[in-house]
């Protein structure tokens, strides 16, 4: 049905990465939503009031909760598509991590009311009646979630959408709480313990859970969480297909929402070739990086010795050295500055975050492991943090 949607009402509709289509994709999704919701939430209340069932009004709703995130999902998709303005000049992008915290703390209100209320039912129960509408009604509800999060899981991630993907997860967790509500009707005649209200305390919990979850993916982007893997190797295998471009360090990526990137970092080039010539080259890589990932790209020409022998072996025995603390570290921007008296050899070491020596040990132990094999070398040692 999103396919058939898609292609009436979205032109352009496999081009994922032009922000249009990304908000049209939200929107029509997002509508659709709203659509099977209020269908979920009318069948289930109705089902709810002539059953008795605490869990199954307590599920109705959840939907109802679920058509008002698809509301704010809507508004988010619509204000992340604003073009940059004086005030804003990176775009309006992170609304979209917005709405989709905004959606999250909606289900979380939900489940919240939905637990006090299956307390209650608890200390005053109700006789639950079973019927063949009710078995229908919440087998139905619970295919149509799982279509709603087959569609928005898909959807999210050819868009690559934070406030897609925390519905998607919103809907299968409905799946199991409709499961529950509707396990609880098929065995409440039977019992002589309020199953039905209990059912339901069990679907707020599960409910306040995913909201939760949702939550924490949606603050990971607000705050600054570090890129991918893949991206960090697909920037790196962009950078380094230049010839003179022969190693890259102290990458950034800043996401100020999706499509919407600023990627810096350092390349390393042979000293000794025309500057003109390496600064056509890495024009020529910020081009490349814009080109692939839509972004606005700042490279850092990076000079460096590739024709010192003694520089050549320093730099291994300090990697070597710091590799048998870590064999994660990595170390880069080597220099050295040769005196009458000793020679000072200048680098930063990239300390990933299990190392267990702090910062200053790895500092102290780097520095005297190389005087005592090359007294007369002095260490200027930096320590960075990884990217990923």
């Amino acid at each position: 049905m999103i396919k058939l949607l898609a292609k009436l009402f979205i032109k352009d509709y496999k081009n994922f990465k032009n922000p249009s289509v990304r908000t049209k994709y939200g929107v029509v999704c997002a509508g659709f939503g709203i659509f099977l919701n209020l269908l979920l939430f009318a069948g289930k209340f109705i089902t709810g009031k002539i059953s008795g069932s605490m869990a199954i009004a307590a599920d109705a709703f959840n939907n109802l909760s679920d058509a008002a995130s698809s509301i704010v999902s809507i508004f988010g998709f619509s204000m992340a598509e604003k073009k940059p303005d004086s005030k804003h000049p990176f775009g309006h992008g992170r609304i979209e991590y917005i709405s989709g915290l905004i959606i999250s703390f909606l289900i979380m209100n939900m489940g919240f009311e939905l637990f006090t209320s299956s307390i209650e039912a608890i200390k005053t129960p109700k006789t639950v009646q079973t019927s063949a509408l009710t078995i229908g009604v919440m087998t139905a509800a619970i295919l149509v979630k799982l279509y709603m999060f087959i569609y928005n899981h898909q959807t999210a991630k050819k868009i690559d959408s934070a406030s897609m993907e925390a519905t998607a997860k919103d809907s299968f967790s409905d799946m199991f709480a409709t499961g529950a509500a509707l396990a609880a009707s098929l065995v409440a005649p039977f019992v002589n313990f309020p199953i039905d209200a209990i059912a339901g305390c069990i679907v707020a919990l599960f409910i306040l859970y995913t909201g939760f979850g949702a939550a924490k993916e949606t603050i990971a982007p607000l705050l600054g969480q570090p890129p991918s893997k893949e991206l960090v190797e697909q920037i790196e295998e962009t950078v380094r297909q230049f010839e003179h471009i022969i190693g890259i360090h102290d990458m950034i990526v800043h996401d100020y929402g999706p499509g919407r990137l600023v990627i810096s970092l350092h390349a390393e080039v042979p000293g000794d070739k025309d500057i003109f010539i390496l600064h056509d080259e890495i024009d020529l890589a910020e081009k490349a990086l814009y080109d692939k990932f839509n972004c606005l790209a700042t490279i850092h020409l990076d000079p460096i010795d590739t024709k010192n022998a003694r520089l050549a072996d320093l730099k291994k025995l300090a990697q070597d050295l710091a590799v048998e603390v870590n064999p994660k570290i990595t170390i880069h921007d080597v220099r050295m500055v040769p005196g009458l008296s000793h020679t000072n050899l200048i680098f930063d070491v990239v300390r990933p975050y299990d190392c267990k020596l702090s910062a200053e040990e790895l500092q102290k132990y780097l520095w005297i492991k190389i005087h005592e094999k090359e007294n007369d070398v002095y260490c200027v040692i930096t320590v960075d943090n990884p990217l990923v």
